[in-house]
């Protein structure tokens, strides 16, 4: 298990779920370490065992190259679904999952997950619902939202009290709330400088990029997606921000609960 443990003056400790070693949390690694929150990284994908829940303010689950119904190919996959159902419905704490950990959200939580009818890869807009437009994680951020996109699965059915926070035309669930504080969203926000071209060596990424790109298109998108930097840049710092008051108000909550 990766450790990033530093004088934590939030007293927060986060809890990240990898698949693949380059689908990290990327960006939000700077804003924790300024911020000096802890946070320790379990990679399932190699075999890593899942800690004790309970030690953890909040859980964040990143992409993957594998999709949510293989758990042949991949049993972690069943013990991290249960993972995700305990922290979320009965721990209830805060979640953030990003594209595969989206979707996981969606499936732990009895929401269904397909193959997309039109993949997204690239840039792109999606539009925040009259909820996303008031939700808390969104705050500060105004619609339509340029986003990254790189996936070939979408959630095709919310799970029971789940409510969508954002969508476009190729993806009607772009990004939803279950409960007060577990939010899945299907676009990437974590990009750093080196994201694309760490993504373009993963074979199935490789794939989904020139079917739906083109090979032309997909030589050039790690310049495109470099221009839109600063971009997303601002907009992963609010979303984070907004994030970490969510999940300070929950701790403070189950602190003074006891």
């Amino acid at each position: 298990m990766q450790h990033e443990t530093r004088s934590d003056a939030h007293g927060l400790r986060l809890l990240v779920f990898q698949h693949v070693d380059v689908e990290h949390p990327g960006i939000f690694r700077d804003f924790w370490r300024d911020a000096g929150i802890a946070w320790d990284a379990v990679e399932l994908d190699a075999g890593e065992p899942i800690p004790d829940l309970e030690a953890y303010d909040a859980l964040i689950v990143m992409g993957g190259p594998m999709d949510v119904w293989q758990e042949d190919e991949h049993p972690w996959l069943v013990a991290e679904k249960a993972a995700i159902r305990r922290f979320v419905q009965d721990l209830r704490r805060p979640y953030l999952g990003f594209c595969f950990g989206h979707q996981l959200l969606a499936a732990a939580l009895g929401g269904s997950v397909h193959l997309a009818k039109v993949p997204e890869v690239g840039p792109g807009t999606v539009e925040l619902t009259q909820a996303g437009a008031a939700d808390p994680l969104f705050a500060g951020l105004s619609a339509p939202l340029r986003t990254f996109q790189w996936h070939g699965a979408e959630v095709s059915r919310l799970p029971a009290g789940g409510e969508v926070l954002a969508r476009n035309d190729a993806c009607a669930v772009q990004a939803f709330r279950f409960g007060a504080a577990a939010y899945g969203i299907q676009y990437h926000v974590e990009l750093t400088e080196v994201t694309v071209p760490q993504w373009q060596r993963i074979p199935e990424y490789a794939a989904s990029l020139e079917a739906v790109l083109g090979h032309e298109r997909a030589e050039r998108l790690a310049d495109e997606t470099s221009k839109l930097l600063p971009e997303f840049t601002a907009a992963a710092r609010r979303l984070n921000d907004n994030f970490m008051k969510l999940v300070t108000a929950s701790a403070r909550s189950a602190t003074s609960a006891l």
